[in-house]
C-alpha cells in the first residue's frame, strides 16, 4: 500500500559481523531483540556480533548488554 510506514517484505536474515552485516534470506527488516520494533534494513546500525541480534535503539543495545551482564554474573 502506497503512503504506508510499514517496512515492505518479510523479515530478513541477517548475519552480523564487525562493522557490517551480511544478509542471508532476503527481507526488508529485522526485528529488535528488545522491543520487538520492526528496524528497516536501511536503518540498522546496531547489534551484537556475539549475541547475533539486532537492536532498534541505542538504548536497546544498552538494555541488551546491562542484562546479559546481570545474568552472566
Amino acid at each position: 500500500m502506497f503512503g504506508s510506514k510499514e517496512p515492505l517484505g518479510g523479515e530478513a536474515r541477517v548475519v552480523y559481523r564487525d562493522a557490517a552485516f551480511d544478509v542471508i534470506a532476503p527481507g526488508s527488516f529485522v526485528t529488535c531483540a528488545v522491543t520487538g520494533q520492526r528496524i528497516p534494513l536501511a536503518d540498522l546500525k546496531y547489534w551484537s556480533v556475539d549475541r547475533q541480534e539486532a537492536y532498534a535503539t541505542p538504548d536497546a543495545a544498552t538494555q541488551a548488554f546491562t542484562k546479559a551482564d546481570y545474568s552472566e554474573g
